[in-house]
């Protein structure tokens, strides 16, 4: 990274570094320009492309519609139904 385009962030970014603190933040993409040229000098031609590192295998189940409960099992907790409806206080008159 230039120093132009460090200062250039610190505007967009609103931020205001001292020149030690500009220093600091250019000596560490310089280093990683360095490690990313010593990786793109690695020979990768017959090494074959990969998203994980892992084998990743996804097991979902089937997506089958169940009636888990019945309308009667869910009312049996009801203080009071009518029509297979809950009955509540009116709220609003």
């Amino acid at each position: 990274m230039e120093k132009d385009t460090l200062l250039l962030l610190e505007k967009v970014n609103q931020l205001s570094l001292s020149e030690s603190e500009r220093d600091t933040v250019l000596g560490f993409f310089e280093k990683r320009e360095c490690d990313m040229e010593k990786l793109n000098a690695i020979d990768t031609e017959n090494v074959e492309r990969m998203v994980h590192v892992l084998p990743i295998n996804t097991v979902v189940r089937e997506d089958v519609a169940k009636k888990l409960f019945t309308r009667d099992d869910l009312q049996k907790g009801a203080p009071e139904t009518m029509d297979g409806f809950w009955q509540v206080p009116r709220v609003v008159e």
